[in-house]
């Protein structure tokens, strides 16, 4: 059984023993620097290469994205970015206009960088008229320690997969998301006005036979330049042509 951390807990995977089944998830960001705090991981094994340990008899498989490791940095920048625009318009808006109270802006300041959950290394203090960041840059190091790091756990032996199969097999849950947004977007799963159970359970059928349909044909087109959707309305745009020729005929596609 192979899910996301949300889905397979503790409760879960008993339950998948009880049935002599094993398992495939992953560990919550907050699982990980526990561990890390309590020496069970170390911050230098996480790199691009898999690394993998075991821990009673549960064997967990540690991995470094740097790709998702950058998008993460530039997504903390930008969100310090916005607060810092905001704090500009707040600073000429206190400037221009003498009777507004300094603590008001500032608490819309703060409200915003806990918003963007950034408060935990920004802070927001009044210098006067004026607003001011305080950025602690020790905990925004902290913060970004584990950024592109996660860990897959399993109790499959080594003599039944890999580390890296286990990997693979995780990083697979990728198809299913895929299906659900095609069933929710271009198939249309969600919102069915029926009024019979046979109705609802024929209407999913339906969309599961479109599915295996539409994913044959991304399999099959997936090396060309268009999506499924697109060749599908170039078929739709295919007409037959009946040709007489004497007493006989023929179709033909033009």
């Amino acid at each position: 059984m192979v899910g996301d951390r949300g889905m397979i807990k503790k409760k879960e995977i008993s339950l998948i023993n009880d049935k002599y089944f094993h398992y495939i998830t992953a560990i919550t960001k907050p699982q990980v620097k526990k561990l890390t705090k309590d020496g069970v991981f170390q911050i230098d094994l996480f790199d691009e290469k898999i690394c993998t340990l075991e821990l009673d008899n549960v064997r967990y498989i540690l991995r470094c994205n740097p790709e998702r490791a950058k998008e993460l940095a530039s997504n903390r920048e930008a969100k310090l970015t916005r607060v810092k625009q905001l704090l500009k318009e707040k600073n000429v808006y206190l400037a221009e206009h003498f009777r507004a109270k300094v603590e008001v802006g500032r608490r819309k300041v703060v409200k915003t960088t806990k918003q963007l959950k950034i408060d935990k290394w920004v802070n927001v203090v009044s210098n006067g008229r004026a607003i001011e960041l305080v950025i602690d840059e020790e905990v925004k190091k902290q913060a970004a320690q584990l950024d592109g790091c996660y860990v897959i756990k399993t109790d499959l032996s080594y003599k039944v997969a890999t580390a890296e199969t286990i990997h693979d097999r995780y990083k697979d849950l990728a198809q299913v998301e895929r299906a659900f947004r095609t069933f929710k977007s271009g198939l249309e799963v969600r919102t069915a006005f029926v009024r019979k159970e046979e109705s609802a359970r024929g209407h999913v059928f339906v969309v599961m036979l479109a599915y295996l349909l539409e994913r044959e044909l991304y399999k099959y087109w997936r090396r060309l330049e268009f999506t499924v959707e697109e060749g599908i309305d170039e078929l739709g745009s295919l007409r037959g042509v009946e040709i007489r020729i004497g007493q006989g005929t023929c179709q033909s596609v033009p």
